[in-house]
C-alpha cells in the first residue's frame, strides 16, 4: 500500500473508532494506532476489510487481554461477500450455476479470519446487527465432513445458528471476519 492509501485507511479507521466508543470503551485511538504502526502487514488486510464493505472496527470482548481485535461492523453482512458457497470443496461440488468464489478462499484473499459461531454471538451483545442478512461461520469439521455449514443471522430479538449444504449459496449470505493484531 503507498502511503497515502494508508493514512487514508488509518483516518477512516480512527474517525470509525471515535464514533464507536460504545465497543472499546477502555482504548485509546492512541495505542491501537501505535499497534497498527507496529504491524504494519495488518493494514493491508484492514484495507482489504473495509474495501469488501465489512467497516472493521476494534471491538473490546475481553477487558482482560492486551490484544487488539478488529471485527467487521456493518450492519448486515457485506453485499461483495455475498452469493459464495463456504469452501473449495464446496465449489468444485457444483455441477451447475458456479457461485464466483468460496468464503474460505476470500478469507485468505482479505487476510483475515472467519468468525467462529461463538465470536458471532459474542459480537452480537456488543452490538446487533444481520436483521435482512445471515452470515457463514467457522463450521466444525464434524458437521463439514458431512457436507455441511453453518451460519448465523440475528431475529426476533435473538441470534439463530442454522445448516445448509456447504455448496449453497444464497444472495443474502455473506460472511464475517475479525484480525486480531
Amino acid at each position: 500500500m503507498d502511503k497515502a492509501l494508508v493514512d487514508q485507511t488509518l483516518e477512516l479507521l480512527k474517525r470509525r473508532f471515535e464514533a464507536n466508543m460504545f465497543r472499546h470503551s477502555t482504548l485509546k485511538w492512541a495505542s491501537v494506532y501505535e499497534q497498527l504502526l507496529l504491524n504494519p502487514e495488518k493494514l493491508n488486510a484492514l484495507f482489504q476489510m473495509e474495501q469488501t464493505g465489512g467497516e472493521p472496527d476494534v471491538v473490546v470482548m475481553d477487558s482482560k487481554s492486551n490484544v487488539i481485535t478488529f471485527y467487521d461492523c456493518s450492519v448486515e453482512s457485506p453485499k461483495p461477500r455475498r452469493s459464495f458457497c463456504y469452501d473449495e470443496e464446496a465449489l468444485k461440488s457444483r455441477k451447475d450455476h458456479l457461485p464466483q468464489n468460496s468464503v474460505i478462499s476470500c478469507v485468505k484473499q482479505i487476510g483475515s479470519q472467519l468468525l467462529t459461531e461463538q465470536e458471532y454471538r459474542d459480537l452480537q451483545s456488543i452490538f446487533h446487527f444481520d436483521f435482512k442478512a445471515s452470515s457463514w461461520v467457522q463450521t466444525p469439521e464434524s458437521i463439514r465432513s458431512l457436507g455441511g455449514a453453518i451460519f448465523c443471522d440475528y431475529r426476533y430479538g435473538q441470534v439463530f445458528t442454522y445448516h445448509n449444504g456447504a455448496q449453497s449459496y444464497y444472495s443474502s449470505r455473506g460472511f464475517r471476519t475479525k484480525l486480531v493484531i
